[in-house]
Formats: C-alpha cells, sequence, structure tokens
C-alpha cells in the first residue's frame, strides 16, 4: 500500500518533470533539434527529485495538517513534545489517507499506462494532472486564484478543467495556509482562557516571581486529554477535507 502511495503520489510531477526534461533533450539553443549530455541529464535528474518532496508535500493535506498540529503544540505549551519526528509522521499517513481516491485514479490513468508504454510522458502528465485539478480546485478560494491570473495575465477560464497548474498549485498554497492559521487560532482560544485565568490568579495573591506557564501547563495537558483532543484535532482535520 505504501509503495501504490509513493508510486502513485509521485506520478504526476514525475510525468512533468520527464516532459520537461525531453524537452530540454530536443530543443536546442537556437531551436535545432539536439541532446543533453548524460552527466547533464544525471544533474538535471537529481535536482528534479531534490525539489520533488517539497512540491509533493505542498499540493497534499500535509501542508495544512502540519500547520494546525503545530499551533496545536504552541498552544499545549509543551515546546517539543510529541516531537516534530511524530508530528511529520502523523501528517505523512493523515494526507495518505486523505489523498487515496486521487491518487489511486493518477497511477491507473497515469503512471501505469506510461509504465507499460501506452502512453507518453506528455499524455500521463495530461492524464495525471485532471484528478489533482479536482482535487486543489475544491480547497482553493476564488480570491487566490484571481490573484494568480492577475499575476500570469492569463484569460479567466471557463471552468476549473481550464486552470492551469501554474495557476492553480500557488492558489492552493495561499488559500491552505490561510485555513491552517484559522483552524490554529481557533485552537488557541480555550487554552489562551486557562492562561488568562492561571496569570489572574497568581497576580492576585503576589505570586510574581511564579511563571504562569509553569502553571497552566498542566491545566492545559489535563483538559486537551479529557476531552480526548487528539481525537478531536485529527476527526476535524479529516472531515475538513472530505
Amino acid at each position: 500500500m505504501l509503495r501504490i502511495f509513493w508510486i502513485a503520489a509521485l506520478s504526476a510531477s514525475s510525468a512533468w518533470a520527464a516532459r520537461s526534461a525531453d524537452s530540454l533533450a530536443k530543443a536546442g539553443i537556437n531551436g535545432t533539434t539536439s541532446s543533453l549530455s548524460l552527466p547533464m541529464q544525471i544533474a538535471l535528474s537529481m535536482t528534479l527529485m531534490v525539489l520533488l518532496p517539497a512540491a509533493v508535500m505542498s499540493i497534499t493535506p500535509f501542508l495544512r495538517i502540519t500547520i494546525v498540529l503545530h499551533f496545536l503544540r504552541q498552544a499545549l505549551g509543551t515546546q517539543t513534545t510529541p516531537s516534530n519526528q511524530v508530528l511529520v509522521g502523523l501528517a505523512l499517513f493523515l494526507s495518505m489517507v486523505i489523498m487515496q481516491p486521487v491518487i489511486t485514479d493518477i497511477y491507473h490513468n497515469a503512471w501505469q499506462p506510461m509504465d507499460e508504454g501506452k502512453i507518453s510522458a506528455s499524455q500521463a502528465f495530461d492524464n495525471g494532472a485532471k484528478p489533482m485539478k479536482a482535487f486543489l480546485s475544491r480547497f482553493t478560494r476564488e480570491k487566490d486564484v484571481k490573484l494568480f491570473l492577475e499575476v500570469t495575465k492569463d484569460p479567466a477560464p471557463r471552468n476549473v478543467s481550464d486552470l492551469g497548474l501554474d495557476v492553480l498549485i500557488p492558489a492552493y498554497i495561499l488559500s491552505e495556509l490561510k485555513t491552517g492559521f484559522q483552524i490554529g487560532a481557533m485552537l488557541f482560544l480555550p487554552f489562551l482562557v486557562i492562561d488568562l485565568v492561571v496569570a489572574s490568579v497568581t497576580l492576585s495573591i503576589g505570586m510574581v516571581q511564579l511563571p504562569p506557564q509553569m502553571l497552566s501547563a498542566p491545566f492545559k495537558i489535563l483538559l486537551f486529554v479529557l476531552v480526548d483532543g487528539w481525537n478531536l484535532v485529527v476527526g476535524s482535520l479529516l472531515k475538513s477535507f472530505s
């Protein structure tokens, strides 16, 4: 299952990389046909592979989930607990659950036919872009799409399928950043109330030398455990993508 997910998750990006490399290999400086040398092809492939994980993580729910989990840890005041590895691992597997239908569609319609030699890399890119566009457009705000249409000076599309990934992907990232910060702000509110109450009590009894965060931390953790916070947060994140 993990192997299928990662192969399929990279299919659209791999197809794009293959098409770009193929175009660079065939297009000469003066428009004449030429081929890149083997070292240049290896350097280009390594560069794309380095950038590929960041690109993939930016166009999946991983972006929103990591932001929300980071805000949650800051709101609890536990500093490094859970660790970054745990939060990234949780975000990764939650992203797999959410993206499974999209990834399966991309794998069967783009990667598998290209791997079997039935379609070219360019056709695989087009086939893989359709379900990805459908997913991205569901969580992209119209205001953000308009912003990047103005920047790129592209004509207004008739429907979502006419939007290019060069517009849809940055618009999706911007929308997810805003959504993640909104959810994070809402998570902060109940813990902020506890901090204010504890700070007021400590000041009223003259305990000015004892940091209020030291006293409020156990109460915040206790509240989070009593309401089954992890289940609520993870469940809300999953439902926000359904």
